[in-house]
């Protein structure tokens, strides 16, 4: 199979029949084997009837149905499951992502080697205080933490080879770091191309300010994971060898002190207090290591979600 296309949505009724139909004209028009699989993340409207219907008319069309809302990363996950083609698109449902880029995001992969490609919507029709400034600072701190020299991390049109998506896994909010976990995994050849970003034609947009938040935090706990997500010892356990030195060290002081003068008191000077504390902080970061060497070594399945029904899927 040529291509999967993967299409995460949530409360898209409207812009369904229409963005599918597009699709199936550049399809044909290149005579692609295709698969569009649609991932219901628990919609409030009708949008898994439109799905229904569309399929009736288009066996490449494909459906997952959440029971609940689980967020954009968890749809993903499920597509890329499912996803049966030698390239995958990631597009979202909203209209704003042009199916007409789809035959070039392909040749970069096939002609041009890359594992990635990166949609870069370069001109934007967003609010610019709200959504492309808060973009720009995102960006910024992204390509600074993880080396990857992409304009748009938030893009959701992007394209994959199958190898890639089939050896990570996106949980949480970790969808708009998907370059960054396959960095991690060992493809390092991601590229970026400028995209058409089009002005939202039918509903609303599902995200607020609170998702700069959320990414901000998530890109921290994305760069500790790659580093340290297999050997959790090296970072705690560093911090609290220092740690537990330093009390050590400051214990060593007052007992010398002590030993040298019988008429100091040890209990009631600050040091005391620091080097306790600094012993105790120390103590937990390393139990934190261990502890965290423990789960890594036995952790269980992380995806899992309930999901309802499934069309043309097994």
């Amino acid at each position: 199979m040529d291509l999967s296309i993967v299409i995460p949505l949530f409360n898209e009724e409207e812009s369904l029949p229409e963005l599918c139909a597009w699709i199936e004209r550049v399809m044909l028009a290149n005579n692609y084997v295709y698969e569009i699989i649609m991932i219901d993340d628990g919609s409030t409207d009708t949008s898994w009837q439109v799905i229904e219907n569309l399929r009736s008319g288009n066996n490449n069309i494909k459906g997952i149905k959440f029971q609940r809302n689980y967020g954009k990363s968890a749809a993903l996950n499920e597509g890329f499951k499912a996803a049966q083609g030698d390239v995958i698109i990631t597009m979202d449902a909203d209209m704003q992502d042009s199916p007409d880029e789809i035959p070039e995001l392909r040749k970069m992969i096939i002609e041009g080697g890359f594992d990635i490609v990166s949609g870069w919507k370069k001109k934007r029709y967003d609010n610019t205080l709200t959504k492309n400034i808060p973009s720009k600072l995102f960006n910024a701190a992204a390509r600074r933490s993880s080396g990857i020299k992409l304009h748009d991390f938030n893009c959701g049109l992007k394209a994959y080879k199958k190898k890639v998506v089939k050896s990570i896994e996106v949980y949480g909010e970790m969808h708009r770091y998907i370059p960054v976990l396959a960095k991690w995994a060992g493809f390092k050849k991601i590229g970026e191309k400028v995209v058409e970003h089009r002005a939202r034609k039918y509903g609303v947009t599902k995200f607020g300010w609170e998702r700069f938040v959320n990414g901000f935090l998530d890109l921290f706990s994305i760069t500790f994971v790659g580093k340290f997500g297999k050997r959790p010892m090296h970072f705690f356990g560093l911090w609290g060898t220092i740690c537990f030195f330093i009390g050590v060290c400051f214990s060593a002081y007052l007992i010398i002190c002590k030993l040298i003068n019988f008429d100091f008191t040890i209990t009631n000077r600050p040091i005391f207090y620091i080097a306790l504390a600094v012993m105790i902080i120390g103590s937990q970061l390393f139990l934190a290591g261990f502890i965290g060497e423990l789960i890594a070594r036995n952790s269980t399945e992380r995806n899992s979600y309930l999901i309802e029904d499934k069309k043309g899927l097994q």
